[in-house]
């Protein structure tokens, strides 16, 4: 698969995790457990959670409105419209992104791959209250969330990968051959 392709695949799927995210909080929005449950964390956090205190209801209504806007900036990654938009926040977003839902799939912000397996492999140990809660919460980390997190992030970084090798300007935007045209 050549760059460009790769590139396209990339846009094509930030904005298809963006959908997924949007959709599951959405869903969680409108009153559906939809893996709530399974959110890493700590828990008073996970409680107020799930009894649907309206902090954390307004926040779902934010993040899906978040994903929607993501749809958007990602797909804006890949069409002529985009020159309506400035390359440079396009860009900025893009890589923002990227590098974000990378090093909290990683476990820099955290969660994430390292920091679910030394808690699983007990290099670092749980609370003593709630171990078996803070093993299951790293279990669906490592084998859901941090997972969809390093996808997504590489989508993001590969969409601005395309958008960095490519022209400012509107004019040459238009004559870019390796977009497809509008």
């Amino acid at each position: 698969m050549s760059r460009p392709d790769r590139a396209r695949v990339g846009a094509y799927g930030a904005a298809a995790c963006a959908s997924a995210y949007g959709a599951m909080k959405l869903a969680q929005a409108l009153g559906a457990n939809a893996l709530a449950d399974k959110d890493p964390l700590p828990p008073e956090l996970r409680e107020r959670l799930l009894a649907r205190d309206p902090l954390f209801v307004a926040s779902h209504w934010v993040l899906a409105t978040a994903a929607l806007v993501g749809v958007a900036v990602a797909l804006a990654t890949l069409r002529l419209w985009r020159a309506a938009l400035p390359r440079r926040l396009l860009l900025a977003i893009a890589w923002t992104l990227g590098i974000l839902m990378i090093a909290r799939s990683v476990g820099a912000l955290g969660h994430g791959l390292v920091g679910d397996a030394l808690l699983l492999t007990d290099v670092r140990p749980p609370p003593v209250e709630h171990a078996a809660l803070a093993r299951d919460l790293a279990r669906w980390d490592l084998l859901l969330w941090s997972p969809f997190f390093l996808l997504w992030g590489t989508c993001w970084t590969a969409a601005g990968r395309r958008l960095s090798g490519q022209p400012s300007t509107a004019y040459d935007l238009r004559h870019d051959h390796s977009a497809p045209p509008a």
